[in-house]
């Protein structure tokens, strides 16, 4: 496996050119698990924040509901955009960065990571030159620059014609993805306290919230690669098992839900999160088929139409604790080496955990499997003044930039 170092440059670069007063600006969209966006190398956008933002929400088309004169696709999961670097850190080949925009505001927000997103990063990286593959299959140490976190990741690069290339084809199938293709393996190194100080950021399994009508609510805030509040839906009022659809159609439960992420917030160390992606809210309740939990996940305002993978992984690692809330409505097996499949709207996702056996709460290992494809390569146009937006008169942006 050989990685590719390109020159990093503040002016447009690696074929972007002008055209009619836009920059063309090399793309490559990509869907990696029930996510979806576009890709870009990092050298082939500014290196300055605002400018690179104001790039990002030019060719998602955002802030519109409809997003409609950009890529974006007018929903939150497919909203997202990933930019992707060779490496120089020893022990790390690719780094990427993971951006959550929205179709009705102008912030980037690249604080939180997105496990669907990073399926399709090491895929992107060989499709834009930035690794070579060596082998049937290549796996690559990827640093998620958003909360520092290490994940090696494992895609099918057989032998053509042309020299090795990336397969999509093959037969995993994973719930909320119509068909079936090749597997994407992803083992997470260490994944507690991605964005919170620790996996239990309180220091508490469970907390208790004081809900206006409601009363007194019992939550567990937990971050294992996702900070996330955890709530026994039948303490909203709500059986866990409702459909995406009626969920986001309950206006009193989103306020609700609100009102206790605000508040939670705060007691995860996370400050006012008004304006920020996370913590992200679920719901658990017993699970409904063969599943060990239930959930429906809100990310944060809208509920997930499946859940996102480092979510996934998080409520798991709830269930796995007892005391937790998701842990008194799951149904699991005995060991410190299991098997959590979490059901959500669309179907269900395995997480395989490792615990440590010394040290139940500490999770050593983190692994599932995801898909990629990729679905088109070529320029996305950009406004040209937008490459030097923090030198110029056009409208503030804003951007929650982690500082690592």
């Amino acid at each position: 496996m050989d990685l590719l170092l390109p020159e990093s440059s503040p002016e447009p670069a690696g074929g972007i050119h002008p055209s009619g007063g836009q920059l063309a600006v090399p793309c490559w969209f990509m869907r990696g698990g029930t996510s979806k966006g576009p890709f870009f190398r990092a050298t082939d956008l500014p290196r300055d924040i605002a400018a690179r933002d104001a790039v990002l929400l030019a060719a998602m088309g955002s802030p519109d509901p409809r997003q409609i004169d950009g890529l974006g696709g007018a929903h939150p999961l497919t909203s997202k955009a990933g930019i992707v670097s060779a490496s120089d850190q020893e022990g790390v080949d690719l780094e990427f960065l993971f951006a959550q925009l929205q179709p009705t505001t102008n912030v980037v927000d690249t604080t939180p990571n997105c496990g669907n997103m990073l399926a399709a990063a090491l895929p992107f990286a060989i499709e834009a030159g930035l690794l070579t593959p060596d082998g049937d299959t290549t796996t690559a140490r990827v640093l998620t620059l958003n909360t520092n976190m290490i994940a090696e990741i494992t895609v099918q690069t057989p032998l053509g014609n042309g020299g090795r290339y990336v397969d999509y084809a093959g037969d995993t199938r994973i719930d909320g993805v119509p068909g079936t293709a090749a597997p994407v393996t992803i083992n997470f190194l260490d994944t507690a306290g991605s964005v919170c100080d620790s996996l239990l950021p309180t220091g508490n399994l469970r907390d208790s919230v004081d809900l206006d009508g409601v009363g007194p609510v019992d939550v567990t805030c937990i971050d294992n690669g996702q900070p996330l509040v955890i709530i026994n839906a039948d303490d909203l009022g709500r059986t866990g098992r409702e459909s995406a659809v009626d969920l986001n159609k309950d206006a009193e439960l989103k306020a609700r839900l609100e009102e206790l992420r605000l508040a939670c917030g705060n007691l995860m160390g996370l400050g006012d999160v008004t304006d920020k992606n996370y913590p992200k809210m679920t719901l658990v309740s017993p699970p409904a088929a063969v599943g060990a939990l239930c959930t429906r996940s809100f990310i944060p305002h809208v509920c997930h139409e499946s859940i996102g993978v480092l979510a996934a992984v998080t409520a798991a690692t709830a269930a796995t604790l007892k005391g937790t809330v998701a842990h008194d409505a799951a149904v699991l097996p005995e060991g410190t080496d299991l098997t959590v499949s979490v059901e959500h709207p669309s179907g269900e996702f395995t997480v395989q955990l490792g615990l440590d056996p010394a040290d139940p709460t500490r999770v050593v290992k983190s692994a599932l499997i995801r898909t990629a494809r990729l679905l088109m390569s070529g320029e996305v146009m950009v406004p040209a003044y937008l490459w030097k937006a923090a030198n110029t008169e056009a409208p503030a942006l804003s951007s929650q930039e982690h500082q690592l």
